[in-house]
């Protein structure tokens, strides 16, 4: 582990940003990351990276506590069940794999015509969609997976509960929306969509969420609404139900992630140009930040520098107290948030009751 605690500078916009969290920096990875995800406790960190591997990490001091090895290319994605029971992974190796959490051990693989580029669980555990790329004459397709909870996980069926392809704009993330017999989806045209999971019927779709790729989708904690980040530099607030847009945040940069923060009104911010536009000054300098914006009053309320290249990917600890992200660099950042932060009153003196 490198690094201990440091503050890292916050703008001055927000009083309870002022001073910033204490961090931890792990250099698990040798290339850069592609996603990272907490526990439902908050005490595990899991990220994959273009290096093949998965890494699991200690929240509270960052230390390394295992790695999942297999892969044979680049883990985009990666999703872990609500009991930290099951991980599941998907990569460029054209493989979706099942692992246990605790023994590092790999239970199952699924294996398809082009590379996983995006997994998740459904909310009972019970099941796995996830999208493989349209790619040297195939469809992009999403597919949904009974998981046998039953055993020891190794007897999985090979065959899709459902399976379907998104007509026109190929789909590049994915989640189980509000209710578990939709699938919503984000596209390369910036268009979002919810899909019947059974008969791959579109339901819903709102064409111009975004005017560029959607490169990430996070849902609330009730799935009731949902943040979504874009190459086209905003990232936007929608309803599960109706995929209207509650709000947009505006940035000066191609996002690749957002986060929202569970039981303050935040929502989190990272992106930054490609290594080509990038000045070696701000590599140099660990510039690239992620930035914290008002969920409600759509204003930027402070920013955590830190990373030598883009961010690629942001997550919140479900318990609120950290969040963590991973760059271009290698680099995964744990970042605790201090007592300023939950002291802070986002709303001024009104309270806002959950």
């Amino acid at each position: 582990m490198v690094g201990a605690h440091s503050y890292p500078t916050y703008g001055d916009a927000h009083p309870s940003l002022s001073r910033g969290p204490s961090y931890y920096k792990q250099t698990g990875h040798e290339r850069s990351l592609t996603q990272i995800k907490f526990n439902r406790e908050g005490d595990l960190l899991f990220s994959c990276s273009k290096d093949h591997t998965i890494n699991v990490w200690y929240t509270h001091n960052g230390e390394r506590l295992g790695t999942y090895d297999g892969h044979n290319g680049t883990v985009w994605t990666i999703d872990v069940d609500s009991q930290s029971r099951f991980l599941i992974s998907g990569s460029a190796d054209n493989t979706m794999r099942l692992w246990e959490v605790q023994s590092g051990k790999c239970l199952f693989r699924w294996e398809f015509p082009t590379a996983v580029k995006r997994v998740a669980f459904s909310e009972d555990d019970d099941q796995v969609v996830c999208i493989t790329e349209q790619r040297m004459g195939h469809q992009g397709a999403v597919r949904i997976f009974n998981i046998n909870r039953d055993g020891d996980g190794t007897e999985q069926s090979k065959e899709p509960l459902s399976m379907f392809n998104p007509i026109g704009s190929k789909a590049v993330v994915c989640a189980f929306a509000h209710t578990p017999d939709l699938i919503l989806t984000g596209h390369e045209s910036g268009k979002i969509a919810l899909f019947d999971a059974k008969t791959g019927e579109e339901v819903l779709t709102n064409e111009h969420a975004h005017r560029d790729t959607v490169t990430d989708l996070q849902l609330s904690p009730d799935r009731s609404y949902f943040v979504t980040s874009s190459k086209d530099k905003t990232a936007r607030l929608h309803e599960t139900r109706t995929l209207t847009v509650l709000k947009t945040y505006v940035t000066e940069t191609p996002l690749n992630s957002a986060a929202l923060a569970p039981g303050k009104p935040y929502v989190l911010l990272g992106g930054g140009q490609d290594a080509m536009s990038v000045t070696t000054t701000s590599l140099r300098q660990g510039k690239f930040e992620t930035r914290f914006w008002h969920k409600v009053f759509e204003e930027e309320v402070g920013r955590v520098k830190g990373h030598f290249g883009p961010v690629n990917t942001i997550a919140v600890s479900p318990k609120g107290d950290c969040y963590a992200s991973g760059g271009e660099d290698g680099f995964v950042r744990v970042h605790h948030f201090d007592e300023s932060y939950f002291r802070a009153k986002p709303y001024g003196d009104l309270e806002i009751e959950d």
